[in-house]
């Protein structure tokens, strides 16, 4: 009896150990919210054989989670769902929406970093707007996947399980808004997506920041450009976008596109033109009449990789036009529309352009 009574006590000991020991080991690891919007990365296929055809936005953040248990060895994590959409059909008060609640839950002091799970088509954009408008030094990392997780080879959960690591990094603070995909880190202001179907799809001009493997990050650069902290927007006080379009320059381009967006009451127009921006002679005195109207044209090129110049290719000083720097149509567009809530003076405007 005395033997039994010491056993329960011991077992009973060995219990409150054990339980002490979890206790402690949760709370050495970092606290990251997963906020869900949908995408390839809550896909499902018809089959495992289906990587390309099939419906993104089906699963939700709890069953994404619950499907990984290996991310409850580098973080707390809780999820939260947004909203379910594949990210084409993303509109700006998505976006608004997002960046304020990323922008709220960097402020409690519980969490140490937020993941955010998206559809490929637009991360990049989504990532530059956080970029732009949410003030904190934590790590927020984008993540998607080019395949559902139904698929043989599916690229989601590794890429997740990398984006929580990342976001419970410390050493991934101050670096701004980060995608990791393909165990990539990619600055959110750079990345592109430059191939529709393969899993290295998403890559940046000025190269990687770093790497994540195993659960460990390898940094190679850090971002320069004005992000983040050190951003003049804030989300908090932002409260709807203006109206901001782009029109494409291709060879036999005609001026039917930027005179019927000119009627539509935006207050911006991003040309995406070739090489340097370029803009046909044939629809220049189409985007001259818009800027005398108050719109503001931006020139951005739809090459992949290099940046536009200034007063090469057109006289952007004599039309009072604005260069997009290194940033592609859609990235311009995204900058253009957060830089209209301070300001409209292109001079302004240009000098965000050089420094975002």
């Amino acid at each position: 009896m005395y033997c039994s009574s010491r056993l329960r006590a011991f077992a009973a000991a060995a219990t409150l150990l054990a339980a002490a020991a979890i206790a402690h080991a949760q709370a050495a690891l970092p606290n990251v919210v997963i906020l869900a919007t949908g995408g390839t990365i809550a896909g499902a296929g018809a089959s495992a054989i289906n990587s390309a055809t099939y419906a993104a936005a089906k699963v939700g953040v709890d069953k994404l989670i619950a499907g990984l248990p290996e991310l409850s060895k580098v973080a707390n994590v809780k999820g939260e769902q947004v909203f379910q959409v594949a990210s084409e059909s993303l509109t700006n008060d998505n976006l608004l929406t997002l960046a304020k609640r990323v922008s709220a839950l960097a402020k409690q002091p519980d969490v140490d970093g937020i993941v955010i799970t998206h559809g490929t088509d637009t991360v990049e954009e989504t990532a530059y707007f956080l970029t732009l408008t949410v003030h904190t030094n934590k790590p927020i990392v984008m993540v998607a996947s080019m395949r559902p997780g139904t698929a043989l080879s599916a690229d989601g959960a590794l890429n997740l399980y990398d984006a929580v690591s990342v976001a419970g990094s410390k050493d991934a603070m101050g670096k701004g808004v980060l995608l990791t995909m393909n165990d990539s880190i990619e600055s959110g202001r750079d990345v592109s997506k430059n191939f529709n179907i393969k899993p290295s799809a998403f890559v940046s001009q000025w190269g990687s920041l770093g790497m994540v493997v195993e659960g460990r990050n390898y940094w190679f650069r850090a971002p320069v450009k004005r992000h983040t902290m050190n951003s003049e927007f804030d989300i908090d006080t932002i409260t709807s976008l203006p109206p901001v379009e782009i029109a494409m320059g291709y060879e036999g381009v005609a001026s039917t596109a930027i005179d019927a967006l000119g009627k539509s009451g935006i207050k911006a127009l991003i040309h995406g033109g070739p090489g340097n921006g370029s803009v046909a002679d044939r629809i220049v005195p189409s985007l001259q009449k818009l800027r005398a109207d108050g719109i503001v044209v931006i020139r951005s090129s739809r090459v992949p990789d290099g940046f536009v110049i200034r007063n090469a290719e057109q006289p952007d000083d004599k039309y009072d036009w604005v260069v997009a720097h290194d940033l592609r149509p859609q990235k311009a567009r995204i900058l253009a529309m957060v830089a209209l809530t301070k300001t409209s003076d292109t001079k302004e405007l240009q000098r965000i352009f050089w420094e975002y």
